[in-house]
């Protein structure tokens, strides 16, 4: 299962749309549905965003995100 550390820079905001972006296009999703992807990712707070990427990309194991905040 490929991962992302969301602890480090890849999980960033803006990386992780930018990932999004990448493996929707690998899959085949045609340019609207990933803006509407892309927009669901935007709509919200981080968690949000992470929900989304959960949604449309469930076997990319997201690494740091069960970990509790400080």
């Amino acid at each position: 299962m490929p991962e992302i550390d969301i602890r480090g820079s890849q999980g960033n905001a803006f990386a992780l749309m930018g990932t999004a972006k990448s493996l929707a296009r690998q899959l085949g999703y045609d340019r609207e549905e990933i803006e509407e992807i892309l927009k669901e990712m935007r709509s919200g707070s981080y968690e949000d965003l992470l929900d989304a990427f959960d949604k449309y990309f469930p076997v990319v194991e997201l690494i740091g995100r069960d970990e509790e905040q400080v």
